[in-house]
């Protein structure tokens, strides 16, 4: 039976590692999944690469996308858009592959509601102390940046309840693994195997019709 891809919205707190574990998903299960590239209108920083990074297009075009239905979910942040667009998406279901989008909660819950079968993973550190601890550790930020960091942390755990799957990230190796066989469990799911039972329950009873025959 030919599989299609899932789609997969990861979230999480800026400091629970999510896009570290995507990365270490993505290096160990190269087959099995593709991340979503997004499509944005600021330029591109140094090193960074159109359809790598992000899909770098003018306002005006990404405007168009809009018009046309052709992005799954978009935001605007200081002055730039970005987006996912749908087809790049789609192709690659398609293809087998389960597509995860690295996204924020209003735009998880966008994606949730044009297509209800989507997978909704939310990333946590093991407690709160932890990320507080994380934040500071990187040694990037000032603390009034940790600070909002931190408020933010807490308007986004009021979302956490809208995921299918909370994901601890205490030891990566072992939330790597962890992650990789939710998704896997996912494709057993019954909702999701409606072609194939239907064929099977049609084979069911065409056999059953034939009585006394090997």
């Amino acid at each position: 039976m030919s599989r299609k891809g899932i789609l997969i919205v990861v979230s999480g707190f800026s400091g629970s590692g999510k896009g570290t574990l995507m990365k270490e998903l993505l290096s160990r299960y190269p087959d099995a999944y593709a991340l979503s590239v997004s499509a944005t209108t600021r330029a591109p920083r140094e090193g960074e690469q159109h359809g790598r990074e992000y899909f770098f297009i003018s306002k005006d075009e990404f405007e168009k996308m809009i018009a046309k239905g052709e992005l799954i979910e978009y935001a605007k942040y200081v002055e730039n858009y970005y987006g996912t667009p749908r087809e790049y998406v789609e192709k690659k279901l398609e293809e087998g592959k389960d597509v995860i989008l690295e996204i924020e909660i209003q735009g998880a819950l966008k994606v949730k509601k044009a297509f209800p079968d989507t997978l909704l993973l939310f990333v946590t550190p093991p407690s709160a102390a932890e990320l507080k601890e994380r934040l500071v550790g990187r040694g990037t930020e000032t603390m009034d940046v940790i600070r909002s960091r931190m408020d933010r942390a807490c308007e986004e755990a009021e979302g956490m309840d809208s995921y299918d799957y909370l994901i601890v990230n205490d030891d990566l190796v072992t939330c790597v693994k962890e992650m990789h066989e939710i998704i896997q469990g996912e494709h057993h799911r019954s909702f999701r195997n409606k072609a194939f039972m239907k064929e099977i329950k049609e084979d069911l009873e065409r056999l059953k019709g034939l009585k006394g025959e090997d």
